[in-house]
């Protein structure tokens, strides 16, 4: 049992559930809302839950090989949290890495015939490949390591997106309604998990950065300052919270009074708290709480889809 809760906590399975939840409710909430729950097209069910299976494998893959090649500093930053060589052998870790990674490509191709999705199979691959060197060098970098995972963060949705519509120009050309409607909610959703995504990977390297420091990584706080990092974060903050805004402003019309609260309250306020707290935010604690607060409303952001179900 113990070997099993170390692997679960290296694959940080709640990051696996929250991407495997996010499809799904994609998939249920805006796709199926928008279209109906009949299949558009043959086999359309079978290809996403083999997606999401790829998706999962992929990331859990991309963990694996982040706390592998982060165990010099993980032993600095998260002492009691470390399990690569304390639990779980560095070889078996590369295993589990190589086997998660092949099955996820495996999933990949089996869900999308590779001479229509070609670029779809090559994306993930690519995602494969991106997460190797964001863990053995881009994420030591200024930024380059914090948009990585932000696009990666927003491809969880953008690959379900591009499923339902591969790269054909007479189908953009003639898009009805539906298309267009569906293609709306699919930037809202890709745009705010990569924002997001890109809020909480700089404040964590805020929380991170004794450890980073040591190892002579060039993250932002280390290499703009601790200042500077938060006037970044709290530029995003103010677009994403306008952006919401807006948003809310535009559905006041259609008296969807639900999921306006909801997003005042559960989105929109925590992230002005945020963005209050963090110029007081000193500590490693103080960031890590900040980072735990943003990972909640990526959640609550998330769960906003359900209310596509009700309304239309």
């Amino acid at each position: 049992m113990k070997l099993l809760g170390a692997f679960l906590r290296l694959v940080r399975w709640p990051n696996l559930v929250f991407i495997a939840l996010t499809q799904v409710l994609f998939e249920l909430c805006i796709y199926e809302r928008v279209y109906g729950i009949e299949p558009v097209y043959p086999d359309e069910h079978r290809q996403f839950i083999f997606l999401v299976i790829a998706s999962v494998l992929i990331a859990a893959a991309g963990y694996i090989i982040n706390d592998y090649f982060d165990l010099n500093i993980d032993q600095v930053n998260k002492p009691d949290k470390v399990v690569v060589n304390a639990i779980i052998n560095r070889r078996w870790v590369i295993f589990w890495h190589m086997l998660l990674s092949l099955l996820g490509l495996f999933f990949t191709v089996s869900a999308l015939p590779i001479t229509r999705y070609w670029h779809l199979v090559l994306a993930n691959l690519a995602s494969i490949v991106l997460l190797w060197f964001y863990s053995t060098n881009f994420k030591k970098q200024l930024l380059i390591g914090n948009l990585i995972i932000s696009l990666l963060t927003a491809w969880v949705i953008g690959i379900l997106f591009l499923a339902k519509y591969p790269f054909d120009v007479k189908q953009l050309l003639n898009a009805g309604a539906n298309e267009i409607r569906f293609f709306r909610l699919t930037v809202i959703y890709v745009s705010f998990a990569f924002i997001i995504s890109l809020v909480r990977e700089v404040i964590k390297d805020m929380e991170d950065m004794e450890g980073d420091r040591k190892y002579n990584c060039r993250t932002m706080p280390i290499v703009w300052g601790l200042n500077a990092s938060k006037v970044f974060v709290a530029v995003w903050i103010i677009v994403l919270v306008a952006m919401l805004g807006i948003l809310q402003l535009y559905v006041v019309p259609f008296g969807w009074w639900g999921s306006i609260s909801y997003c005042v309250l559960l989105i929109m306020a925590p992230l002005i708290w945020i963005l209050v707290k963090l110029f007081r935010a000193q500590t490693q604690s103080d960031f890590h709480q900040l980072s735990t607060m943003v990972k909640m409303v990526m959640l609550t952001g998330i769960l906003s889809m359900v209310f596509f179900r009700f309304y239309y």
